[in-house]
Formats: C-alpha cells, structure tokens, sequence
C-alpha cells in the first residue's frame, strides 16, 4: 500500500515531523499504519471516493499544553491537522480530513465534564464528551437537568454544537444555548470568549457575550482554531411533559401541516423543535425495505400504502412536546389538537408524564432529553453494508417552501433509483430539511448513484434559492461555491480571516470550503 503524505512533504520530513509528535504525545497515542488509521476513513464516502480522503496519521493529544505543542511541529513542518472532537459526524464524512495526507487531531481523549450547575442550569466540558456521558454523569449525580440530544447519542457535545447540530427538545438549537469557549489558535494562542475573557470571571457560562466583539459563532463551522472547552445550556427537568404524535394520511398534507405548525411555535404553545417525519424515515426505524418490497428500483405507491397500513402510521408523523406544570400542558394539549384537528384524517396520539418518569423505548425518548442510537437503524433499509449521506438544506417555514423542496428532492431521488427518506425538523421561522440517499456501500453502482444525487439535489436548492447549512467532506466546496452573492464575497471574508489567524494554513483545510492560501489550489479536489 501506498504511503500517505501531507502535501508537498517528502517522507524523511514527515518522519521528523512524527517523531517530533510522539514525544508530546507518546508512541501509544499517534496512529501511522493502515490498520490504525483504519477508524479515520469515511464508512460512508459515496462513490470510489473513500480512498480519497485519507489522513498520514492521527494524534490523540490528553489536554491543551499537549495541543500547544503540536501547533508549534506541525507550524515548522507545514503540516496540516484536520480536528475532530470524536469523529463521529458520519454521513457528513466522519473522521475523514478533506485535506489528503493530513494528519488528524482526535480530541477524544480530552472528555472530561469541568463543572455542571444546577442552578444555573449549565455544563462545561471538553470535545470528547458524548451525549451519552452527559446524560449519564447527570442521573448518577441526581441533577434536574436535561441533554438535549441529536439522533445519535454517541456524538461529542463539542463538535454536535460546532457543527450546528440540533436535537428536538426545547434547547434543541444547539448553537443558541452554547455559551462560552476556550480555543487554541493556530499559533498557540489559548483564548476564552465571552465572560471568560475575565481571568478570575464568574459568568464564562451564564452569559454568551462580554465586552467588544463576539467570537463563538466565529468558530462554528469554521477553521480558525481548536475548541478545547465548551459551556452549553441544559434544561431544567420539567414538572411533567407531554409527547404527542399526529398522524396525516396525503402527501400534500404538509403544507397544511407547515402552515399549522408555525404559529404555535411563533407563540410558544409548542415550543420544542418538533419534527415532521415521512412514512419512509418512520418505516425505516423500524426494519428493513425488503419487509415492504424486494423489487428493484424505487418502491411504488402500493407497496409504501401498504406499508403506511400495517404499521399504523402516516404519509407524515409530527413530533411534539409540551413541557411544565401539568396544568397548563393540559390547556396547550386542546390548543394543539383544535388547529390539527382542521386538517381532515389526521389520527392524534400523546401522553403525558410526570418529570422523573422516562417514556417507553423509541425515538421519541429525544424528545424527553434521553440519548438513543434509534437513527441507526436505518442502515439496514437497502440491505448489504449500509451507509447514508445526507443532504441538508433550510427553507423558511411556510407551506409552500416545504411542499417545493420536498416535492424536488423526492422526483430527483426516484430519479436516481432511491426512495424519499426525510423529514423537516421545524424552528420557529425556518425549518430543517434532512434527505438522506441510503445505499448498499459494497454495490458500487448504488454508491455512485448516491454521489450524484446529492451533487444533484445541492444544485436544484440553488437553483431554487435555498442552501445548505452543512455538508459531506465530499461536496464541503460545492456547498461553499452556492452562497454565491457579489460573486462570493463571504468566502472571500472567510479565506481572508483565515489567513490572517492562520498564516501556515495547519488548520483543517478545506473545511467548509475555506482554504487557506497554502492550500488553496487544492480547491474543488474529489
């Protein structure tokens, strides 16, 4: 097998360079040979690209004197680090670098939770920190506290927020209930924001901003530097909650569901990110395609009819959640299902628990602040080895807007042979539109379709004027090159900050289709 290097680094040079390494970090925690560097490829990479995107080592530093040290290597040898928290962010290329050769900053190890306050109802914790270890570390310790958990628990808190993730509870905007970072810059810099810019401060994690400027959405989605601390915001255990579904039984019921939905979000009568799940995404939680239909190509109408009647669901499946007193859940609960109950053939399910009560196995026990790995499941729709890439695309919260980009993602999806699985996850003026191309990764064919059809469905958003608000490693450049306004000027200001913080260019190049000037003819590379 070949050698793989960071560009323009002769072997001898990278020798030295993971020489250099190992001292900081010890032999144990540096990762050269194939058979280790093995977790850092994409388990998803759609097409013959897997080989691609391929790291020339990995670093598991323990802390940030660690980290410190090797910025000062990898700034003498130009050598490029792509960071991850636990690199987990699968169907958007895992732990996968963009920069080929590059060496991978795996913060794993770093996973300790600094401090949780109950009263103020925050945690502060390190990149390698899980949801699940959140969740745990509150309930062994009898903290009123939730998580707000994505679909798959296992994912670092750090990089979740980092990567605007979101989840479905009332905190479910993940970026918005961050609050305070400490951040090592390209050139060893160590930086707190906000309040924590305060040496002795007393508010690092009760208050996102401080005096002057505001740096934390700086280094969201973004690669300026390296997050080595994080505060978020947790929910406070409500009294009692309430988890509802609301079943429709057409197609063109979700505009009505849309127009519906929004003004009890506007108005804070449900006030949880509330998710509107199509009958595929639901089926595939639950087993395989092959239940349903083992013909070829895309599942025809009478097989998906028969599927949504014996399993008892929806064209669309709406989650919500009511949290507080259980009186005034009650009042919400005939709000809720009066403006529903307008739409014809719509079946309403809830019930409702006391605030230390946990809801039975499911999806929705998200919504309840318990971490699960339900989405996983849908891995096995297709059969053989399944991967997914997702496509992610925002549109404002109307009707119409989700009725156009629902319509134009399933005819292009049954165009390239897949069926529609995705839903909408609803914020008060936009929504969240996740479409995922499942596929068999060991039928080449299945996963070249799937490339493409994301490269399809990114230019039909365009082209309707809608964008994506993340993306696969694969088509991080693509995405970038779509906000294309006065012919790109914010990734003129993206490339322009960073190479101001990081002059060498170390820092994941690439990421989110900012390059810096090192490396800035590898744009456009798969």
């Amino acid at each position: 097998m070949t050698r793989i290097l960071p560009p323009d680094i002769s072997a001898a040079t990278f020798d030295r360079a993971l020489a250099a390494f190992e001292a900081i970090v010890g032999a144990t925690q540096v990762a050269s040979s194939p058979a280790s560097l093995a977790p850092y490829a994409d388990p998803f990479a759609p097409g013959p690209l897997a080989a691609s995107f391929v790291p020339s080592a990995a670093l598991l530093p323990a802390g940030v004197d660690e980290i410190r040290a090797i910025l000062r290597v990898a700034n003498e040898y130009r050598i490029p680090l792509w960071t991850v928290s636990t690199g987990r962010n699968f169907a958007y290329g895992g732990a996968a670098p963009r920069l080929p050769g590059s060496v991978v900053l795996d913060l794993q190890r770093m996973n300790r939770i600094l401090a949780v306050d109950e009263p103020l109802a925050y945690a502060l914790v390190e990149p390698g920190v899980s949801y699940f270890d959140l969740h745990h570390h509150l309930r062994e310790r009898g903290y009123r506290l939730w998580v707000d958990p994505p679909a798959a628990g296992w994912g670092s808190i750090v990089g979740n927020t980092l990567e605007r993730g979101f989840g479905t509870t009332a905190y479910g905007d993940h970026a918005a209930t961050q609050c305070g970072m400490e951040v090592v810059l390209a050139n060893g810099d160590v930086v707190r924001t906000g309040m924590g810019g305060i040496d002795i401060g007393t508010s690092w994690q009760a208050f996102r901003h401080g005096y002057g400027p505001s740096f934390d959405p700086m280094f969201m989605q973004s690669n300026y530097g390296i997050v080595t601390k994080m505060g978020v915001w947790l929910m406070p255990a409500p009294s009692a909650y309430l988890l509802g579904e609301i079943q429709f039984q057409r197609d063109d019921d979700l505009e009505a569901i849309v127009e519906t939905l929004r003004p009890l979000r506007l108005n804070g009568t449900i006030g949880n990110q509330a998710v509107i799940e199509g009958a595929l995404r639901r089926a595939a939680s639950i087993g395989p395609r092959s239940q349903w239909y083992r013909g070829a190509g895309v599942m025809p109408e009478s097989a998906i009819a028969s599927m949504i009647g014996k399993l008892n669901i929806g064209r669309w499946n709406l989650h919500y959640a009511l949290y507080g007193e259980r009186e005034v859940i009650d009042a919400q609960e005939v709000l809720v299902r009066r403006a529903f109950g307008r739409i014809p053939g719509a079946r309403m399910l809830s019930k409702t628990y006391d605030g230390s009560a946990e809801p039975e196995a499911g999806g929705d026990r998200n919504l309840a602040g318990i971490p699960a790995m339900t989405a996983f499941r849908m891995l096995d729709w297709r059969g053989g080895r399944g991967a997914h890439v997702d496509f992610s695309p925002v549109c404002p919260a109307t009707g119409r807007d989700a009725m156009r980009q629902y319509t134009m993602a399933k005819a292009r999806a049954n165009e390239y042979g897949f069926d529609y699985y995705g839903g909408f996850t609803a914020g008060e003026r936009h929504l969240h539109h996740i479409a995922a191309a499942i596929f068999d990764g060991s039928d080449a064919r299945q996963s070249e379709l799937a490339g493409d059809l994301l490269r399809a469905w990114m230019s039909d958003a365009h082209g309707a004027g809608y964008g994506e608000y993340r993306s696969h490693l694969v088509y991080m450049d693509f995405a970038a090159a779509r906000y294309n306004f006065n012919d790109g000027a914010l990734l003129r200001l993206s490339e322009t900050v960073k190479d101001a913080l990081d002059p060498s260019g170390i820092l994941s190049p690439g990421k989110q289709g900012i390059w810096p000037k090192a490396f800035r003819n590898w744009r456009g590379y798969t």
